[in-house]
């Protein structure tokens, strides 16, 4: 009997039978070359449809030369990315999906960086993230809006696409117009619902009239912006029953927030729960007569499903969940919901690479935005012994030859470790999995233990059931040796054995078991393994910029201690705003009482207190402490590993992850997926 059966009954979107439920929505790839669709965009939609999504909605292409918002973007616009198109969807068609193509204008929400030309707007209202103030759009501009949605449908028709999807949410110029907020018209276009959302009715229609009756049409709506005097969903119910009554519209697709203060609210982090916008369809979907799709974190079949079966949705868009696993429907329809990679919301490498001009990646999926180079071989260059940096630059899988199984040690079952074994385990080889510690997962299981944080362990769990099914078990407890591993004779060793931390130059004579020092010097992770326990007045002074401050001050002010974070930086957990996180963390840090001290650098200690220079002034400043959290890097782990080369091992020897570098997870499982591979 089928696990899923809502979720796994074909639906009609117009013209359109699609074979399932799960929708992959349109999302930022960073994958265009030269504003037209390159070969990895047609091998990662092509890896979605094989493992079994019922639609994909490609992400947005331009509709007009003033929009260019970020610089790898397709241009809709011109007619040279029929021939991208085509490569697109035949590749979806033949394993079985259905592709939508999302065209959009972004209009305020851009920047004239790239175009040179100025940005178009309902009004000329700045936005707060791009900082341009926009052109207010003439009724001339506007029927040139119109026709480029029409030049881009076209396209999109003579490139095979089953449908359009008119983008007029979070960043859109429609959203900007349906918007109290953006839109200051007094003309036809402004003031009552019905003018606001007169461009999208055009726009409806004007598509509808260049595709024809055999495309299908949808629009994308937001349920609530998330602003004070924006759109909420007495408004979004309105617009989407004014989208319906044209008759010319499919469907309706759903999001929340907008692409500037509520950002975080749009690609929700793991700090937000799972299904968090649902109210939107549920709403929605009681005023019209057409399917209506929910997004909001869905990580597992389960909740999909549950969407469904309650009436609150008719389709379930799972992006990031597709990302991190491929397979996701055929996994979910097949019965085997518990092999899925389960996304960790981690935003790191989706939506953090975004924000730093990069192609999209997935700290779980070492193969995401690398598709199209999966099957290209590796040339590793003779000696495999010294270290991670002989095939980092690779960066891609290469294909073994078949041959006898290898005998491989992987030292660490940290994130590395984990994969090393999980990629030399498919490989053929025989593996056997070394860890000092009775709990696996390094780093990232402490992690794990901080407020919010919880989903980070997901990524252990998913490693561990993913060598379970391989037959492999970590050897836990077991502090191997220089002399253990020589008698194992193996053919490979990895060295995964991660960083420990290092306390900073000021913190000397301060150690936390140290019973006479005042005040205590500790760290994150003996703070989250519980061997510290601070209390009192406490400082964490933050080196790195990420989770590990913010985390730590959340939980200790959560216990009851008075926190100051200080940081070097212009703000506290500046990378925070990569992974869509700082908003959240500032909101409950805001009711947590945490006072923050930002450009301070760290110069002293005395007896009851930490010494501050603040660097843009030359200011002193002095904080009374009863304990001090010092978060910075630690030192890298690789005493076996220089011990084996002092042995004269060079062949088959492998350094990865933090025991090569302190750096992030998703570093780690990347070179622990190449080792496999390379192993001769």
């Amino acid at each position: 009997m089928q696990r899923f059966p809502n979720l796994f009954r074909t639906i009609t979107l117009g013209p359109i039978t699609v074979r399932n439920r799960i929708v992959f929505s349109a999302h930022l790839t960073n994958f265009a070359q030269n504003g037209n669709v390159s070969d990895q965009h047609v091998a990662y939609y092509k890896e979605r449809a094989l493992g079994g999504v019922g639609l994909i909605i490609t992400e947005e292409h331009s509709t007009h030369e003033s929009d260019w918002p970020y610089e790898k973007m397709i241009h809709g616009f011109r007619p040279e990315v029929v021939n991208g198109y085509i490569a697109i969807t035949e590749a979806v068609h033949q394993a079985g999906s259905r592709i939508f193509a999302q065209i959009n204008h972004n209009g305020a929400q851009g920047t004239s960086n790239y175009s040179r030309l100025p940005l178009f707007g309902p009004s000329p209202k700045m936005d707060p993230m791009f900082r341009e103030v926009p052109k207010q759009v003439t009724e001339s501009d506007i029927v040139d809006i119109i026709s480029g949605y029409v030049k881009v449908a076209e396209h999109a028709r003579l490139g095979g696409f089953d449908g359009i999807e008119l983008q007029c949410s979070h960043s859109s110029i429609v959203r900007q117009f349906l918007s109290p907020i953006t839109n200051e018209r007094t003309d036809r276009w402004g003031g009552s619902i019905e003018n606001r959302a007169r461009l999208m009715v055009a726009l409806i229609e004007a598509t509808r009239q260049a595709i024809g009756p055999n495309m299908a049409l949808g629009i994308r709506i937001c349920g609530d912006e998330m602003v004070e005097g924006g759109l909420e969903i007495e408004d979004a119910v309105k617009v989407a029953q004014i989208a319906n009554g044209t008759s010319m519209v499919d469907y309706i697709n759903t999001s929340i927030g907008i692409a500037t203060q509520s950002l975080y609210s749009i690609e929700a982090s793991m700090a937000i729960p799972p299904g968090y916008s649902l109210f939107i369809p549920a709403a929605i979907r009681q005023v019209v007569d057409i399917p209506v799709v929910a997004v909001g974190r869905f990580k597992d079949p389960s909740h999909c499903e549950r969407a469904i079966r309650d009436g609150q949705a008719d389709l379930v868009g799972v992006v990031r969940g597709q990302i991190a696993d491929p397979n996701f429907a055929k996994k979910a329809k097949e019965g085997l919901e518990h092999e899925i990679r389960t996304c960790l919301s981690c935003n790191q490498e989706c939506v953090g690479r975004m924000g730093v001009n990069r192609w999209l990646g997935c700290i779980e999926n070492p193969d995401a935005g690398k598709e199209a180079a999966r099957n290209s071989t590796v040339n590793s260059g003779g000696s495999l012994g010294i270290g991670i940096g002989a095939f980092a630059a690779s960066n891609q899988r290469s294909v073994r030859v078949a041959g006898a199984p290898r005998r491989v040690a992987v030292v660490g079952a940290g994130p590395a470790g984990l994969q090393a074994a999980i990629s030399s385990a498919r490989q053929g080889h025989l593996v056997a999995l070394f860890e000092a510690n009775a709990e696996v997962g390094g780093a990232l299981t402490l992690a794990s233990k901080a407020p919010h944080r919880a989903e980070l362990a997901d990524l252990i769990r998913n490693q561990l059931s993913e060598l379970g099914r391989m037959g492999v078990s970590p050897n836990t407890n077991h502090t191997i040796t220089l002399d253990e591993i020589l008698n194992l004779t193996p053919d490979a060793i990895v060295v995964a054995t991660g960083s420990v931390p290092e306390l900073p130059w000021w913190s000397v004579g301060h150690l936390a078991d140290n019973e006479i020092s005042t005040p205590k010097v500790t760290n994150p992770a003996t703070v989250l393994n519980g061997l510290d326990r601070p209390t009192g007045r406490v400082v964490v002074y933050d080196d790195l910029g990420f989770h590990q401050a913010t985390s730590v001050a959340e939980l200790l002010a959560e216990r009851g201690c008075q926190v100051v974070v200080v940081t070097p930086h212009l703000s506290v957990g500046t990378d925070l705003g990569l992974t869509l996180d700082l908003e959240t963390w500032q909101l409950r840090n805001s009711r947590n009482s945490v006072r923050q001290e930002v450009e301070c650098v760290a110069v002293g200690m005395t007896e009851t207190s930490i010494l501050l220079q603040r660097h843009t002034t030359g200011e002193t400043l002095t904080i009374e402490a009863d304990w001090v959290v010092a978060v910075n890097h630690g030192r890298s782990e690789n005493t076996l590993y220089r011990n084996l080369r002092h042995a004269g091992w060079s062949e088959g020897l492998f350094l990865i992850g933090d025991a090569v570098a302190p750096r992030r997870a998703h570093s780690a499982v990347i070179e622990g997926d190449l080792v496999g591979a390379l192993i001769p």
